[in-house]
This record gives C-alpha cells, structure tokens and sequence, in this order.
C-alpha cells in the first residue's frame, strides 16, 4: 500500500476498494496489461461488503442459526445444556479478525495483479486529472494523471435528520461494533438490512422490536414473501410496530438506555441499542464531482449512468452502489469486470455490459428468503392479468418433523404467455440461499414451466416442490 502514488499517470485509475471497484481494475491489469492504481480511503480494502455487509453479516447469521439449531436438538432427542449464554464479545473479536484477514488477502492479490493500492482521499480536478490527498496526517497532495477514471466509492447509511437524538442510534456499519451483545434493541426499517439483522437479534436472545411504516416487511419483494415472513417473525417473538410514524425524539438516560418517544397518546419504549436501516445514500461527497460536472440525481445524489457504465463525462466510469442501480457486491464485480473487457478487451469484448435482468438475490432472513425476476404483481402489470399463471405452495420442511415449533416453507413461480416462461422465483424456508443459485442459471435460459416439470426431483428436499407443482 502506497500512502501516496508512485507514478504521474495511469491507464485506469479506480476510485473506491471495494467489490466493483477491485473486480475492474484488476481484470485490467492481471488480463490486459494495463498500468492501473486503486485509491481508497478508509485503509481497508473489501468495501461495504467485507467490512461492514454481507461478509461478516454472513458470520452473525451462521451464529444466529447454530443458536435456533441448538434449541431444535432436543426434538431430535438431543439432551443439551448450555452452561454459559452466548459469548457475543469473543465472537465479535473473531469475526473482526477473519475480516483483517480478508483485508490482508485483498492487498495482496492487487499486488500480484501488478494494481498499485494508494491509500489516499481522491478528487477530481479534470476529466483526466486527480488530485491525491494523503491520510496518514502528512496532508501530502499529489495530482497525477489518468486516461480512463472509474468511481466505484459505494454507499453508506442514512440516519434520520428530522428527529431529535437520532445520532444516538447506530446504523447498520456500526452493528459490527457493538461490544456486548444489547438485552434489548430497536430497529428501524422493513428492507433486508432491518430484517437480517432484526432475525439475528431475536435468535441469539435479545428482545427485539422492528419499526415499519406499512403492515408487513419487505415491501419491495413478492406479497407472498412479505406476508409469510412478517407472520412468522411475529410468531417467533419480534415484536413489529406496524404502521409506525417518525419518532418525536430519542431521549438518553442517565443509566445508559434509550427512550424512544413516538408521539402523543404512546409511551415511550426503552432500550439499550437503536438501530437505523432506512436506506442508504451514495458515498460521493469530496469527490470533485461538480467541478468536472458529472450529473447525478436530484433526489437521490447517485451517479447517473448509462447501460455501459458510462457518465456524462468521457472517459469517466461509475458503477455498484454509488450508481445505485442494483446494490449488490456480485452486480458490481460483474459490472467491473465487463467494463474493464470492454475498456482493453479486444474488439468483439467493445460491447460488453451486464445485463440487469434476472438477477438473483437472497435475504439471510430466519428462514432465508430467495428471489429472482418479477413479482407477480410486477408482471400482471407488464404482461396482463389473462397472460400470467402463478404457482405457489407453502409446506412444511421435513426438518421441522421432529420439531413443535415449525417454521414456514412457500414457493412460487410466476410464469407468462402460452409456454409459461418463468419470469418470477419466491422461495422462503430452509436453505432457500443455496438453492437459489442453479434456478437462477435455469432462468437466466429462459427456462419455462414445461422445463421445470421436465427436471426429475430430488427426494426428500424442499427444492423437489418446485419441479412438482400442478
């Protein structure tokens, strides 16, 4: 790592160390030659996903499940006794260190791939031109030159700027920082930051409260899923607020806890941790965007980019969450990936670009949840109501034979036209996660219900119910 670059000028130069970011600029170098620099900030390199997102996110999830695992083991005739309750700080200092790990990791593959890591505060000055900001307190500025330049800074949280005390909650980055685990906590939102980390709470045992606007979670994703899960996570013993309005304010006490008001006729609910998961805005303050004159929306403050990853500038780049199209860690390593072929690839790569269309995604719910494509209200509104057939079933998983407590299992596929292709995928149960992947090649094809039925099932599994349904 360089605190500031050894060189006056670039082939590509990449703004931002995470995913999309390190997918371009190291295919530019490693497969085309190319003389590239990477510039990050914060002095670690992964960006949301590896440090504060789906990475270590992923680790409290499989920490989560191992807790609901052991309450299930005494259905399988399992006589356990667990003598000390769960070592949240131990496992929050192990996990930190799997991600330094993972940082080291990421500098050394920039480094076999010949891509300079600058540890600095980049801004543009030019079309071609970047000023460098040292951060190791030397305030050392350096301005070099670049022949292509690519934003890939990603997003942060939001916190509420309308209620009073609201700096006193913590958002999703600062999850990854709580010591001890809350007896108590409050989260705001109904997306899938709110309700991965809401799940996670609740199973490693503390009292958890989810705070939404509308009836149910989720509201971006199929009603299927947002009924079934809102149901269920109620009946697990998360105590959702439905139809819940801004707070007035949130009061600290003197003993440590938080009371969070929520207006006349309500009393106040205390807890000992608040957390904001109301959306995310893109991280491109500094960065000299005005002075080069990238346009960016009005509303939302993203990057504003064309299906090549284009700006309104030439030989300006952006993409992943600071564009805010899909905000997903694969989406923009794919995105970088293909605008680095297309940069320096050879001339039939010219074209290249990500096609947006039937990305899969998965929410690390309890249980998991895996969609891709339309929902059924989506495509009733594209297609028609007479050129849509839904299929659906809820079931319970095999698992839960043994088990009083039995968590829910629905499918459905949303199909159109006389050959009822499959644009639509809702699963929500047990290994929803990993089974979302090959469905996804199966639709990325083109696949139809007639291929589905086609495909012999595997049994006993919850995935054979979606080769099966009538």
């Amino acid at each position: 790592m360089a605190p500031i670059s050894r060189s006056e000028e670039y082939d590509f130069l990449v703004i931002g160390g995470g995913s999309g970011g390190l997918g371009a600029a190291r295919r530019a170098a490693s497969r085309y030659g190319q003389k590239v620099a990477i510039v990050e900030k914060s002095g670690r390199l992964g960006g949301t996903c590896v440090n504060v997102g789906c990475v270590p996110k992923k680790v409290c999830w499989n920490a989560a499940f191992i807790a609901e695992t052991i309450h299930d083991a005494a259905g399988y005739g399992f006589k356990l006794e667990q003598k000390e309750p769960f070592d949240w700080t131990s496992f929050k200092h192990k996990r930190d260190a799997y991600i330094k790990r993972l940082n080291a990791i990421y500098e050394r593959n920039l480094d076999k791939d010949s891509v300079e890591y600058i540890s600095a505060h980049a801004s543009l000055l030019s079309p071609n031109e970047v000023v460098l900001k040292a951060i190791d307190g030397s305030n050392e500025t350096k301005t070099i030159r670049a022949k292509k330049i690519l934003i890939a800074t990603g997003g942060h949280p939001q916190v509420p700027s309308t209620v009073p005390g609201a700096d006193l909650g913590i958002t999703s980055d600062g999850f990854f920082d709580i010591e001890t685990l809350p007896k108590r906590v409050a989260l705001v939102g109904a997306g899938y930051i709110a309700v991965e980390l809401a799940g996670i709470f609740n199973a490693l045992g503390s009292e958890t409260h989810l705070f939404i606007r509308g009836e149910t979670v989720l509201r971006k994703f199929d009603p299927m899923i947002q009924e079934v899960l809102t149901n269920h996570y109620e009946k697990i013993g998360i105590k959702i607020h439905k139809n819940s309005k801004e707070f007035d304010k949130v009061e600290g006490t003197s003993s440590g806890p938080l009371l969070l008001h929520r207006g006349e006729g309500e009393l106040p609910i205390e807890v000992d941790t608040l957390l904001w998961a109301i959306g995310r805005k893109p991280l491109v303050e500094g960065l000299g965007l005005e002075t080069v004159g990238i346009k960016t929306s009005a509303e939302t403050g993203f990057i504003q980019v064309d299906e090549y990853q284009n700006t309104n500038i030439e030989n300006i780049y952006a993409l992943g969450d600071v564009c805010g199209k899909v905000e997903l860690t694969p989406v923009a390593i794919a995105a970088g990936r293909r605008l680095a072929e297309r940069l320096f690839g050879p001339e039939e790569f010219s074209t290249r670009k990500l096609n947006y269309d039937n990305i899969p995604s998965v929410v690390f719910a309890h249980p998991e949840i895996g969609t891709i494509g339309m929902t059924e209200p989506e495509a009733r509104v594209k297609y028609g109501d007479n050129d849509v057939k839904v299929y659906k079933t809820s079931f319970v998983a095999m698992y839960y034979a043994m088990l009083e407590n039995k968590g829910p299992t629905s499918y459905k596929l949303v199909c159109v036209g006389p050959e009822e292709r499959v644009v639509g995928l809702h699963i929500l149960g047990l290994g929803s996660a990993e089974m979302l992947q090959g469905f996804g090649v199966a639709m990325k094809m083109g696949a139809t219900k007639e291929d589905f039925d086609n495909c012999v099932a595997i049994h006993p599994t919850s995935a054979e119910e979606l080769v099966t349904l009538t």
